[in-house]
């Protein structure tokens, strides 16, 4: 008996060395993402910041997507037409079922499409959309969405609108379809445990591409040493948000590696302009002359970023080459802070999340404190950050540091919601900068909407409403054994993965 138990004990060690890190079979059975934080909500006419967004585009398909090469691609939408400035028609397919095992209809997609515009709903997204003034199933395969004007960036808003089922959300609520959410995507949702991961099953009857892993779990790691170190263990797959100095560990895994890539997101340092002392354009310019942008992506990041002298990426539609902001002067920005005299004294909070960077955000502190300011760092949970920064002026802080993503990787994503007075993020109020947003989401002329955005980023440039810092580089780590090319738009598709042994 011992010689038989012996021998087993020596088998099952065989067969975990075998096994790179003793975990790719259950990398193989499931894979497991280490992400900042919990999401916020898993109902994706909610929140959509990046843990939110990771995980519920999972669940749900949406009317069309973005392939691997950045370009707009059918998902429910099988196909569309231009029936006129104003009105596009798209024809869905008719082989997609809900995880209850219900059809996706043409009045699902409706109900999506009325449900994020409708201004009580108050999705956080509304901006996003609320060019559609009315979407109709002209029968069960087609529906017709109509703008107010024509509208260029329809198709790129549209990657993120994810399909509901209209029965399951009116029976249940929107309370109740949060946590517990159903949709039409790779993965079905199966449990949530709070603060800790969200875990989610193949769906077998899944319409397209099938996923590879029978289940995915997402769990919420603040800490990037410790992602890493999941990593190198073995104990993870994939991590998001990993800084420059951390990914270089992974060099040197025999289990991991780094997987850079330069994405549509823009780090920034937003404002509340209408709010003292950042109401005097003094002390904005000494604040954008106080900022070496450089020293952050080289000194601070590692060279992954860019600098931007713009609100948008080279990856957007809508930016424009040889924009010119305020250079670094630190002798400028005293000069200028002594000019506004005592009121640019008072202390100002720089507001962050832990979601974020806090080697940058203590950089930009320290760079505000010497050009004359006082700044302190003021640390809150990634829920009431977005609160406080998409409630209007009387909510959003005098400083916050931010990076934004549309996931749209069109001007009008970004632009539209940080600075016309109808979003909830903005502040600015600057008749000029709404006059040139309107236009650019009302034209389908490319040249005329380039022409719009100019007029934005040199208005900001002078103005100093907020500071473009760097076109943001999403550092991943994952295991060597998984094949991912991941894309400007920070999309993590599972389905979109495979596992090599």
């Amino acid at each position: 008996m011992k010689r038989t138990r012996k021998m087993f004990a020596c088998t099952l060690l065989a067969m975990a060395l075998a096994l790179p890190g003793g975990a790719a079979f259950a990398a193989k059975e499931r894979l497991t993402i280490d992400l900042v934080g919990e999401p916020n909500s898993l109902d994706p006419h909610v929140q959509w910041n990046p843990d939110s967004y990771y995980v519920y585009r999972n669940i749900f398909d949406n009317l069309v997507t973005r392939d691997d090469k950045g370009l707009i691609a059918p998902q429910v939408a099988t196909s569309w037409k231009q029936l006129s400035d104003t009105k596009i028609q798209f024809q869905l397919r008719d082989d997609i079922t809900f995880h209850d095992g219900s059809r996706l209809t043409a009045e699902d997609v409706v109900y999506s499409v009325k449900r994020i515009t409708d201004p009580k709903f108050a999705s956080p997204q509304l901006g996003q959309f609320d060019k559609i003034t009315d979407a109709v199933a002209d029968d069960a395969k087609t529906v017709t969405l109509t703008t107010q004007g024509a509208y260029p960036a329809l198709l790129a808003q549209l990657v993120k609108l994810s399909i509901v089922p209209r029965k399951v959300v009116e029976v249940v609520g929107k309370d109740a379809f949060n946590l517990k959410p159903v949709g039409s995507g790779p993965y079905k949702f199966e449990s949530w445990q709070r603060g800790v991961s969200v875990t989610l099953a193949r769906n077998d009857a899944y319409w397209g591409t099938k996923a590879p892993f029978p289940s995915v779990v997402f769990r919420a790691i603040p800490d990037a040493a410790t992602r890493v170190a999941n990593l190198m263990a073995g104990t993870s797959d994939l991590a998001a948000n990993l800084d420059g100095d951390l990914a270089a560990q992974l060099k040197t895994s025999q289990r991991a590696k780094p997987v850079p890539v330069l994405t549509e997101r823009v780090a920034y340092l937003a404002m509340n302009v209408q709010k003292e002392p950042l109401n005097d354009p003094r002390v904005r310019r000494a604040i954008a002359f106080a900022i070496d942008k450089q020293a952050i992506t080289d000194g601070v990041l590692g060279g992954y970023e860019k600098p931007l002298a713009e609100m948008l990426s080279p990856a957007h539609e809508g930016f424009v080459e040889g924009i010119k902001d305020q250079p670094f002067d630190l002798a400028k920005a005293k000069a200028l802070i002594a000019e506004a005299g005592p009121k640019a004294k008072q202390e100002i909070a720089l507001v962050t999340a832990p979601v974020y960077d806090q080697r940058v955000v203590q950089a930009l502190q320290q760079m505000l404190v010497d050009a004359g300011l006082s700044v302190k760092i003021e640390m809150t949970d990634m829920g009431s950050w977005l609160k406080r920064m998409q409630s209007g002026p009387d909510s959003i802080p005098v400083l916050a540091f931010s990076r934004w993503s549309c996931g749209c990787q069109d001007a009008d994503g970004v632009l539209f919601p940080i600075l016309h007075s109808a979003s909830g993020w903005a502040n600015a109020k600057d008749k000029a900068i709404e006059e040139a947003l309107e236009a650019g989401r009302q034209t389908l002329d490319p040249a005329r909407r380039l022409a719009a955005y100019k007029i934005v980023h040199e208005r900001i440039a002078s103005e100093n409403y907020v500071i473009p810092l760097y076109q943001a580089a999403q550092m991943y780590g994952t295991a060597k054994n998984l094949v991912w090319t991941p894309t400007p738009n920070e999309s993590i598709f599972v389905n979109r993965m495979s596992w090599k042994d």
